[in-house]
C-alpha cells in the first residue's frame, strides 16, 4: 500500500511533522497529538499489505500499532493452510492437537457505521498441529449466526450493520427506534465437549461448528434441552418479582433477549468429567437483584443437576470459579444509571450506558454457593446469603484457578483463588478498548491511568478465604499473586491438569511497560509467576509486536512441563505469528520453540479466548499423563471424603 493510500485510511494527513518528545513516563490520559493529527484513528475495513510507519515519535506509532490490533478481516480459510516455520521447529514430543481461537473479526461495515470490539462478529481461527510430522494447519471461518446472515450479503459480500449490539451505536444505521440490541455474535470463547466444538458469547445460546469445515451447524440450545432435570430454586427473597415481571415481556418481546442469559466463560471439572455453565436472568440486569443458575452436564450433555440462586445485590459476573463444594462468585457491584437507562433506550447511546459501576461500598462481595446442597460439610451448611466482603474495591475480570485444602488438625478449610482485577475507579463500561461510541473510533489513551496510579489497572491476585468447621469466614485476604511483578496483567492461565488443586505457576499476558505512550495496553509479554517462591520468569515477543492470551499444552508429569501457544501480533509490518514457548525456559534464551507465520492476507484482529483440543493421539498422552498422577489424585480423593462430599 502506497503511503498516501494509507493516510487516507488512517485520516492521518500526509505532511506528518514530529511533534515534541514526550517524557519518559507519561500517563495516556494526559497524551495529545498535534493539532494537524487525529487524536483516534478511524477503525480500517479491510487489512492492508504494506504498512506506512513513519519513525517519528512513540506517540504517533503507538496510535497506529492499536489501531491495526483491531483490522477488519473479510477474507476467510475454508481450506487449510500449510504456515510456514520461521523459527525453530515443532518438537517431535509435542501433543497433536488443535488450537481454536475466537474473537472479533469486523469492525466496519459498507455504509458508515463503526461497532465496538465486543460487537465484533464473531471470526473462528483454527491451528491444527501435527507433533509427528511438524506441520500446522490454519483455518478460519465467520460464524454464521442469525445477525450476521442478516447483516452480510451472501451475494456481494457487503456488510449493513442492523443491530446495534450493546455496546454501540449505529451511525450509518437505524437509530432511534432500533430494537435490535443484543447481537449474538458468537465472538468471546470457544469449547470442544462431548465431541462437539461451540463458540460462545455473553447473553446467547452457543453456536455449534463443524470441527473439520468450521461450517456454522447452528444455535445448540444448552438449557432447553436440558428440560428434563427440574432446577433448585434457592430463593432468599420476591418482592421484585412484579417489577420483574412487567420488564420481561419488554426484554424478552421487543428487544428479543434470552430469558436464561449464559455466561461465556465456562469451567471444566476434569475430575468428575463434566461441564459447567452458569446463566443469569436478562431482567435482573435492570434490578436491585440477581438470580443466576449453575449446570453441570456430562460427556452426553445430559444434565446431571441444575441449581438456582436468588441473591439481594445488583451484580454482573462475567467468569467466576469452582472448587469441590462450592461455586465462587467475585460481585462486581453495579447500578442502574437513569440519564443512560433514556438515552440507551432511544438509540442514543450504547444500551450498556444503562448501567454504571456501583463503588458504595470499600469491600468487595465474595459469595460461596453450595455446589452439593444436599452433602453438607460437617453436617453443617453456612448461610451462603451473607457474601464474604474481601477487604479491597475489586472489579474481577478473569479466574484462573481456584482450590480448596483442609487442615488435617482442626478441619478449617482455606480456599484460594487466583484471579486478574482491577478498581472500580478504572473500569468503565464504555471505555473498554478505547472504543469511543459517539466518534465511532478507536482511542486508547482512555485505558489509561495517571502516574502512580498503576494499581488501578487490571493485575493478578490471590484471595485467600478460611472457614471454620461451622462454615463461617475466620479470614478473607486478597494480595498481589506475586509482589515481584507489579505489571498490568490479564488472562491468567496455567497447566489445565492442575485445575481446582494446589498450582504453582500462572501464566498471564502482560506489558514490560517500555513504550513511553501506551506503557500498560496492548500486552506485549507473557510472564511466568511462581506463587510459592515468588520468583518471576517472562518472555516479551519484541518491539512493536503484541500478543493475546496464553494456552497451555500439558507434556508430562510435573506442572510447568508443557509448552505455551500465544499469537503474536507484528503491528508494525500486519503480520500474525503461532509463537509456540517451551514453559519450562520462559525467561532463558532458547524459550521460543517455534515461530510459525501466517500468511499476510489472512492477517487477523485480536482474538479473546482460546481453547485447545488434543487429538486421539494427544488424549492418549494426557491420559498416560493422568495415569502417573494417580498417587495426586487419590490424595484429592481423601480430601474430598474427608469433605463429605
Amino acid at each position: 500500500m502506497q503511503a498516501k493510500a494509507c493516510h487516507n485510511i488512517i485520516n492521518i494527513p500526509p505532511k506528518l511533522l514530529p511533534p515534541a518528545k514526550l517524557p519518559s513516563t507519561v500517563a495516556m490520559s494526559q497524551l495529545t497529538l498535534p493539532s494537524h493529527v487525529a487524536r483516534a484513528i478511524t477503525i480500517t475495513t479491510s487489512p492492508t499489505h504494506e504498512v506506512y510507519t513513519p519513525e517519528i515519535d512513540d506517540t504517533i506509532t503507538a496510535f497506529w500499532d492499536y489501531q491495526f490490533l483491531f483490522v477488519s478481516q473479510r477474507s476467510e480459510a475454508t481450506e487449510p493452510v500449510s504456515l510456514r516455520v520461521v523459527e525453530g521447529s515443532i518438537p517431535s514430543d509435542f501433543p497433536s492437537g488443535t488450537y481454536y481461537l475466537t474473537g472479533p473479526g469486523l469492525f466496519a461495515d459498507d455504509h458508515g457505521s463503526t461497532v465496538h470490539p465486543l460487537d465484533g462478529h464473531g471470526y473462528l481461527r483454527t491451528f491444527e498441529i501435527d507433533g509427528s510430522t511438524g506441520q500446522v494447519k490454519f483455518m478460519a471461518r465467520y460464524i454464521e449466526t442469525e445477525a450476521q446472515a442478516e447483516e452480510r450479503d451472501p451475494v456481494s459480500g457487503k456488510w449493513r450493520f442492523t443491530h446495534r449490539g450493546p455496546f454501540s451505536v449505529l451511525k450509518g444505521g437505524k437509530m432511534v427506534g432500533n430494537t435490535k440490541v443484543m447481537k449474538n455474535v458468537a465472538n468471546t470463547s470457544v469449547l470442544q465437549w462431548g465431541g462437539r466444538l461451540f463458540c460462545l458469547w455473553e447473553g446467547g445460546d452457543p453456536y455449534e461448528i463443524d470441527s473439520k469445515t468450521l461450517n456454522t451447524l447452528g444455535k445448540f440450545e444448552l438449557i432447553k434441552n436440558s428440560d428434563q432435570v427440574e432446577d433448585k430454586k434457592i430463593s432468599n427473597s420476591y418482592f421484585l418479582d412484579v417489577a420483574a415481571q412487567i420488564l420481561k415481556p419488554i426484554l424478552y418481546g421487543v428487544f428479543k433477549m434470552s430469558p436464561k442469559r449464559l455466561l461465556s466463560h465456562y469451567k471444566i471439572d476434569t475430575r468428575r468429567n463434566r461441564l459447567l455453565i452458569m446463566s443469569c436472568n436478562a431482567e435482573d440486569m435492570l434490578l436491585p437483584r440477581s438470580n443466576f443458575t449453575f449446570y453441570e452436564f456430562d460427556s452426553n450433555f445430559q444434565l446431571l443437576q441444575s441449581q438456582e440462586f436468588e441473591i439481594s445485590d445488583h451484580l454482573m459476573i462475567h467468569d467466576w470459579a469452582f472448587t469441590d463444594t462450592h461455586y465462587i462468585l467475585f460481585g462486581n457491584r453495579i447500578k442502574l444509571d437513569i440519564p443512560g437507562s433514556m438515552t440507551a433506550v432511544c438509540g442514543l447511546s450504547p444500551m450498556i450506558s444503562a448501567l454504571s459501576v456501583n463503588p458504595s461500598k470499600p469491600t468487595s462481595p465474595i459469595y460461596l454457593l453450595p455446589r452439593f446442597p444436599n452433602k453438607q460439610t460437617n453436617n453443617v451448611e453456612r448461610d451462603w446469603r451473607k457474601p464474604i466482603e474481601a477487604p479491597s474495591q475489586m472489579w474481577v475480570l478473569h479466574v484462573g484457578n481456584a482450590f480448596e485444602e483442609i487442615d488435617e488438625q482442626n478441619g478449617n478449610v482455606n480456599i484460594q483463588i487466583q484471579a486478574s482485577g482491577c478498581s472500580y475507579q478504572w473500569f468503565n463500561f464504555q471505555k473498554m478498548f478505547g472504543y469511543d461510541w459517539q466518534s465511532g473510533k478507536l482511542d486508547p489513551s482512555m485505558m489509561n491511568v495517571e502516574e502512580g496510579e498503576e494499581k488501578l489497572l487490571p493485575h493478578l491476585v490471590q484471595v485467600s478465604i478460611n472457614l471454620d468447621t461451622k462454615g463461617n469466614c475466620t479470614k478473607c485476604s486478597v494480595n498481589d499473586l506475586n509482589p515481584q511483578w507489579n505489571k498490568a496483567a490479564d488472562f491468567p492461565a496455567m497447566n489445565p491438569e492442575f485445575s481446582g488443586r494446589k498450582n504453582t505457576y500462572v501464566y498471564a499476558a502482560t506489558s514490560t511497560g517500555s513504550r513511553q505512550a501506551l506503557p500498560h495496553f496492548p500486552f506485549d509479554t507473557v510472564v511466568k509467576l511462581n506463587a510459592v517462591d515468588k520468583s518471576v520468569q517472562k518472555w516479551s515477543a519484541g518491539r512493536r509486536r503484541f500478543i493475546g492470551e496464553p494456552v497451555f499444552i500439558p507434556r508430562g508429569t510435573k506442572e510447568d512441563d508443557g509448552y505455551l501457544l500465544v499469537v503474536e501480533y507484528a503491528v508494525s509490518t500486519q503480520r500474525c505469528y503461532l509463537v509456540i514457548l517451551d514453559a519450562q525456559k520462559i525467561g532463558e534464551k532458547n524459550e521460543v520453540v517455534a515461530r510459525l507465520e501466517v500468511p499476510r492476507h489472512l492477517n487477523f484482529p485480536l482474538g479473546f479466548h482460546g481453547f485447545w483440543a488434543p487429538s486421539n493421539s494427544g488424549l492418549a498422552n494426557l491420559q498416560k499423563i493422568e495415569s502417573k498422577c494417580k498417587d495426586s489424585w487419590s490424595m484429592m480423593k481423601d480430601n474430598m471424603v474427608k469433605l463429605g462430599q
